[in-house]
């Protein structure tokens, strides 16, 4: 029987290429996002691997997520995995950072990564399994360079929340991880930065000269979503092209 995994910011970028890897993986995936018309365009391209469903969720909400953990059950019997991605990426420089827009940024990234792993924890640690990957960065171990100090911190706090949640259910079948991409080649960064800055970048910033496929980091979260991973807990896994090395 298939697994599940519930996905939330599938809408676009790195959640929509997670989504198409664990579909063709043979899960069901229920994709989540705060952003309903997104969602469904998003739904649409994939709608033809009919285990896809979404869901409109807005992590800051603890009952948006105990209503998808439903929505789960409802459609696909259980879940098995989540993958905590929904995040927002503004750049503003630090001196120029509202309290407003830093609580905002903390809220979606950092509260909406805990809310997750509180309600889908808990749920897996009765099923006595289950598998959570939330989406760090390497702006999170570095301090972040060309992304604000808010996204920066919300990251460094994802990577720390997956060591509390990993201690917390690790005798219960249930492991939790993080991936941290470096830079990543998706729509996001390329519509942003013309061709010549972005050459620039990749050959005066990334030592191996070449960004993460994003590809790479759904596999990645393939893995950890594996039975293979069970003594996989707790740890964060690095892709990006020697930036960061530890």
């Amino acid at each position: 029987m298939p697994q599940t995994a519930v996905i939330t910011g599938a809408a676009k970028g790195i959640g929509q290429v997670l989504a198409k890897a664990f579909l063709q993986a043979d899960f069901n995936v229920l994709m989540t996002d705060a952003d309903d018309q997104a969602l469904a365009g998003a739904r649409d391209e994939l709608a033809h691997y009919n285990r896809v469903q979404t869901q409109v969720l807005d992590v800051r909400n603890k009952n948006d997520f105990e209503q998808a953990l439903n929505v789960a059950q409802e459609h696909f019997g259980a879940a098995q995995v989540l993958i905590n991605n929904a995040a927002i990426t503004p750049t503003t420089p630090v001196l120029e950072i509202t309290p407003e827009e830093f609580s905002q940024v903390l809220d979606i990234n950092l509260r909406g990564c805990f809310l997750g792993c509180q309600v889908f924890g808990a749920y897996f640690a009765q099923q006595n399994q289950g598998r959570i990957i939330n989406m760090a960065s390497l702006a999170g171990q570095m301090g972040g360079t060309a992304s604000g100090a808010h996204y920066a911190s919300s990251k460094a706090g994802i990577i720390t929340l997956t060591k509390i949640f990993a201690r917390q259910f690790a005798g219960q079948g249930v492991t939790v991880n993080a991936v941290a991409p470096g830079p990543v080649l998706v729509d996001s960064i390329t519509e942003k930065v013309p061709p010549e800055k972005l050459a620039e970048i990749i050959d005066t910033m990334i030592p191996v000269k070449q960004m993460s496929d994003p590809r790479l980091i759904a596999d990645m979260a393939l893995l950890l979503a594996s039975d293979q991973a069970a003594t996989v807990t707790g740890a964060t896994w690095d892709a990006n092209g020697g930036i960061f090395m530890r």
